[in-house]
């Protein structure tokens, strides 16, 4: 954390240095002494301390200056920093007017001039201010900080994108923060696009790329060798696997992922039924221990970015990426998982991000306290989302199409939202329709099963309903089926007793897609199963058929 301030102000040059000097004597080895000439250059200099974060003790300053008395400035500092402890240096004749800033400007003291020696007339004062101000000092969030609207699709994402990249950051909300809107003032644009999303070394950005943002916090974005052993497209639990499992056994390793490392399972608020964990864990817990566990082994994880192409050159597989370079590799596994499938009702693309999102979404769960959530879909990552949003909305209500949730969700969930007060679940039941001005107002719901229709207030509608791969930059690659699942192993459609294209004497490996040395493992898979232990054991064996390929081909 940086040093608190302690801000001295006066006109005169001299008599400037001689108070920094005293100051910086006494307090430099735990405040930073910040002088300024002037009441408006003081302010300008607030107004840059309160934009990077930082605090101020102490106003030290003079009350005989142009332009802005001592008291008109403390009277100004004061809304900036409010806790900050206040000072006048007067002369004799300025007396009456130190005491009247008492009350006006909530002055803590006045010392007359000189203050020599400043052992007896000045260290023994400014000692117990300090002392006070120290006694309720409660240290600045050090962290980023994000300052946007609930309801702007913009802000979700950049809290989605910190979120799920597990950095931590403080959110303020426009609409609610006084203090949002004091900052917004100090940015020196008189309306910033927001989000405005302010670093720890005290520069900002106004509405800042996903990209713009890795790059300022530190992530790898773009890779630091242009060949690689291995190749991992996606980064949930099968491409982390495979990226554990194969930098472990030598392989030169790079792991590609479009927005954060741990994929949709990563944004499982609990996941109960994984072993080795008896009372659970979070799915961003244990893509952080995965991610932890891959770099110790060397893994190159290059996120955000995006995988827009490949083609096959002799033995090499080459990607092109969303930047526009390209890496080359000798074997390749795509775990690109799976996005969830789009609701398709009137009005519902103006409110995705504004009042409806997709998947869990936990950085919303704080703003639905006291209200009434509503969850559309009903497998295990809709219960999941169901237990934790409970523990802060006033109702939870599940929209489930079919007659129960046995058919697609684990017993032990369904057991735990039996156990749920405030958790409903209405089977038989769709969404219809979505109504709002700017943000979420209100959802249309229809009973299957006697067309019932009716209309209900909602401020947060989050859906759950099926699995999308993103496979369509594979067109004319590989082998998909209808629905964009990559078909791999004894699943690829065979001609003359070879997949299309073949070229090798062998058949294709387990997990192996129709162009040798290129492998599908996890949710993106043809017939996978979609549990999180699956994943990360196809991630796992795939490495074993990478080996395999390698000694066939080198």
């Amino acid at each position: 954390m940086a040093k608190p301030a302690i801000l001295t102000v006066d006109d005169d040059p001299e008599v400037l240095q001689a108070v920094a000097r005293d100051l910086r004597r006494q307090y430099g080895e735990n405040f930073r002494i910040i002088r300024a000439d002037s009441g408006y250059a003081a302010i300008d200099a607030l107004k840059q301390l309160k934009l990077r974060n930082d605090t101020v003790a102490l106003f030290l300053v003079d009350q005989r200056m142009p332009q802005m008395s001592g008291v008109e400035f403390l009277e100004g500092a004061s809304e900036i920093f409010p806790e900050a402890k206040r000072v006048l240096l007067t002369a004799y004749a300025d007396t009456e007017a130190a005491i009247r800033a008492i009350n006006t400007a909530k002055l803590d003291y006045y010392l007359l001039k000189p203050w020599d020696p400043p052992e007896e007339k000045l260290y023994p004062v400014l000692d117990d201010l300090i002392d006070d101000w120290l006694a309720t000092f409660h240290p600045p969030f050090e962290g980023i900080q994000v300052i946007g609207d609930r309801w702007s699709a913009e802000s979700h994402r950049v809290k989605d994108f910190l979120a799920r990249n597990q950095i931590p950051y403080r959110w303020m909300d426009v609409e609610q923060s006084e203090e949002a809107r004091q900052i917004i003032s100090y940015s020196g644009s008189e309306k910033p696009k927001l989000p405005l999303v302010m670093f720890s070394d005290g520069s900002s950005a106004s509405l800042p790329s996903n990209v713009e943002i890795a790059q300022k916090i530190g992530l790898q974005t773009e890779a630091a060798k242009p060949f690689y052993d291995l190749a991992i497209v996606g980064g949930g639990p099968a491409g982390l696997a495979a990226a554990v499992y194969g930098a472990s056994e030598g392989l030169r390793t790079v792991l590609i992922e479009r927005e954060a490392p741990g994929g949709q399972a990563g944004t499982s608020s609990r996941i109960e039924n994984y072993l080795g964990f008896p009372v659970g864990l979070s799915g961003g817990d244990l893509a952080r221990r995965a991610v932890t566990q891959a770099r110790r082994f060397g893994v190159e994880i290059l996120s955000p970015q995006e995988a827009l192409g490949v083609r096959v050159d002799n033995n090499y597989r080459i990607l092109t990426l969303g930047d526009g370079k390209e890496i080359s590799c000798h074997a390749m596994i795509l775990a690109l998982g799976v996005s969830w499938r789009r609701l398709d009702v009137p009005g519902i693309e103006k409110f995705t991000g504004a009042g409806v999102y997709y998947g869990a979404a936990q950085t919303e769960a704080l703003s639905c306290a006291n209200e009434d959530v509503y969850v559309v879909g009903g497998a295990n990552s809709a219960g999941q989302a169901a237990m934790y949003f409970s523990k802060y909305a006033r109702k939870v209500t599940m929209l489930v199409r079919g007659d129960s949730l046995t058919k697609s969700m684990s017993q032990y969930l369904i057991d735990q939202i039996d156990a749920m007060d405030n958790i409903e679940v209405l089977t038989h039941t769709c969404v219809t329709e979505v109504k709002g001005e700017i943000n979420l107002e209100a959802i249309t719901i229809k009973n299957l099963l006697t067309d019932e229709i009716k209309t209900v207030p909602a401020n947060s509608l989050f859906i759950f309903i099926g699995a999308m791969p993103r496979t369509e930059w594979l067109d004319g690659k590989l082998d998909r089926d209808e629905r964009g699942f990559i078909l791999a192993g004894p699943d690829l459609p065979l001609k003359n007793g070879r997949p299309k294209g073949w070229t090798l004497e062998r058949d294709p490996f387990l997990l192996e897609t129709n162009i040798p040395g290129i492998f599908a493992v996890g949710d993106v898979r043809y017939g996978s199963i979609k549990r999180v232990a699956s994943g990360v054991g196809e991630g796992s064996i795939c490495v074993q058929f990478v080996h395999r390929y390698l000694a066939d081909v080198l």
